[in-house]
């Protein structure tokens, strides 16, 4: 007798690591889409924004992403970055709303007291965009690899209607079911990229062929050092006494506010050096590079707390 066919053309199927987070983080987008009636993508034109961008494309496609793009603009971004923002709006065709900090403080809405920081005055700046847009969701490119307050994250990461996190009143999402109720003037993060690691966002970027700031790759760049970190000589990063530039052969594992963003030392020009690079890396990106979370133990903790990403 003839074997079946079917068991003569069987063979074990599974998916790769990189594609069991991709269809994680698309299954995602599209519930969101389903369930809120308002969500908007926060963009910071950092690597794991522009692979969140990446995923919604493939979530809708061959639509357009059905929600806008939020950018809490600090006054104090990276040139580059704001390129790339720019190069990848023009290309999908989405609606950029930009929540500027500059214009936070001149309408009173945050109070720039001369020793906070542009970055952490972007909470306020977020929540007021939030409300005056109607969000209910917020999809965030946070990873619990980042930072200990990150990693007690949950995918749908309930916020008050103050826009306020309570790590101690976050809901079970047992199975991957997620619970997006709301009452009135509250709104959820929601974060796709939970379970990525930076290794995984590297080697997404290099099989995809994502554009990202140039800034993430080798290039000459005058800086000093300041608390351990290179950081970039500008107009908004007067040097102190006793701190002197000097170009170096540089690149940046995370963007942000440029006046706390550090870079660090490496001649990685391509993704798969990078890959190489953060393979052995012992510490993460916002450890090596971010000074807003080096305030104190608690700093991501504290932020989050207020309404932070």
């Amino acid at each position: 007798m003839a074997e079946p066919v079917m068991a003569a053309t069987h063979a074990d199927y599974q998916l790769s690591q990189l594609d069991q987070l991709e269809a994680e983080s698309i299954h995602i987008f599209r519930e969101v889409a389903a369930e809120f009636e308002k969500p908007v993508l926060m963009f910071s034109g950092g690597k794991d924004s522009i692979v969140m961008l990446r995923l919604a494309e493939k979530a809708f496609y061959p639509a357009k992403i059905p929600f806008p793009m939020l950018q809490v603009d600090t006054g104090y971004d990276f040139p580059e970055v704001l390129e790339c923002r720019d190069s990848w709006v023009n290309r999908l065709g989405v609606r950029l709303v930009v929540a500027s900090v500059e214009e936070a403080i001149a309408n009173g809405v945050v109070v720039d007291d001369g020793k906070t920081s542009r970055n952490r005055l972007q909470i306020g700046t977020l929540l007021n965009a939030v409300e005056e847009e109607g969000f209910t969701a917020a999809f965030g490119g946070g990873r619990r690899d980042e930072e200990k307050a990150r990693a007690k994250e949950r995918v749908y990461s309930h916020r008050d209607e103050f826009g306020q996190w309570d790590p101690k009143m976050q809901r079970p999402e047992l199975w991957s079911l997620y619970n997006g109720r709301l009452h009135e003037g509250e709104h959820m993060r929601i974060f796709p990229l939970s379970n990525w690691t930076e290794l995984d966002i590297w080697h997404y970027i290099d099989r995809e062929g994502i554009e990202i700031p140039s800034i993430y790759f080798s290039h000459q760049r005058s800086v000093f050092e300041r608390d351990g970190m290179l950081l970039t000589e500008s107009d908004f990063n007067p040097l102190r006494k006793g701190e002197t530039a000097e170009t170096r052969t540089v690149r940046f594992r995370t963007v942000g506010d440029l006046t706390l963003t550090g870079c660090v030392e490496s001649s990685a020009s391509t993704t798969a050096e990078i890959i190489e690079e953060i393979a052995i890396a012992k510490v993460t990106e916002r450890g090596a590079t971010r000074g807003d979370d080096r305030f104190s133990e608690a700093a991501m903790e504290d932020r989050k707390k207020e309404g932070y990403f």
